[in-house]
């Protein structure tokens, strides 16, 4: 099977074998950095709302994140040489958000919304109701927010993953399994989730933002100091439990089932 494909169809399935199964602890993050509260967004109540966009929309935002990360990898290593290879890893990472938060905002957008109000309205109505009242501007709300805060963690996230899966596989003398890579990529996600949880609540406050506000307007430095403003060190940090054990588990699935479909499909 050509590599292209290869990439499309793991990274696929690894998105959304993560996003679906790790739904409920997303929902609970989203309630807990909302601006009205925990209790006040649904609590614990219809944690599966908005399951269905974002089963839809997971497959294709991980199957071109990967497809930009490895063309790009494939592009930048052999003119780097070995001693640039976090750099490569770093660039690539950035490339691959910036593409994939184009498919990715919009379901996010409308889970989130899904998630804080907590009513019988369907994905569908929101989308509708987000498309009348805000114009397709209003689905790509918070879309550069998304891209700083995803940027930092993939720069964080992915040269940890390859450099701890590169001294794993010299400690042991052979190339590294499909489960260890996943061990890799949980502790790598777990540590670049705490260290960015600012950005991720800033977003999330960005995305669901009544339009006209402060918030809405989309400035992550503005929001951030917002944030810091009415609750301090604890209010930048809401959720980072949560969003910690979600990418943490999520990063075990997530590369454990890429690595292992991409060695069953290119065999």
């Amino acid at each position: 099977m050509p590599l292209d494909l290869t990439v499309l169809l793991s990274g696929g399935c690894a998105g959304t074998a993560v996003d679906v199964t790790l739904f409920p602890l997303d929902t609970v993050k989203t309630r807990l950095q909302s601006k009205q509260g925990f209790r006040a967004s649904g609590g614990f109540s219809g944690i599966y709302s908005g399951l269905g966009p974002v089963a839809l929309g997971s497959a294709p935002g991980a199957a071109t994140f990967f497809l930009s990360y490895e063309f790009s990898k494939s592009k930048l290593a052999p003119l780097c040489g070995e001693r640039y290879l976090p750099l490569v890893h770093m660039a690539s990472a950035c490339l691959g958000e910036v593409v994939s938060c184009g498919i990715r905002v919009p379901i996010e957008v409308i889970k989130q919304r899904d998630d804080q109000i907590n009513s019988s309205q369907s994905s569908i109505s929101i989308f509708r109701n987000t498309m009348q009242h805000e114009g397709l501007r209003g689905l790509y709300r918070g879309y550069f927010a998304t891209v700083q805060r995803e940027i930092p963690f993939s720069v964080l996230q992915y040269p940890l993953w390859e450099g701890m899966k590169r001294a794993w596989s010299t400690f042991q003398g052979s190339e590294v399994s499909s489960w260890q890579s996943a061990v890799c990529g949980a502790v790598a996600g777990s540590f670049s989730a705490g260290v960015t949880t600012p950005l991720d609540v800033a977003k999330t406050r960005i995305m669901l933002a009544p339009k006209g506000s402060v918030e809405a307007k989309g400035h992550m430095p503005t929001v951030v100091r917002l944030v810091y403003r009415e609750a301090g060190m604890a209010g930048l940090f809401a959720g980072v439990t949560p969003r910690v054990c979600w990418i943490g588990i999520g990063g075990f699935v997530y590369f454990g089932v890429y690595d292992t479909l991409r060695g069953m499909l290119h065999s």
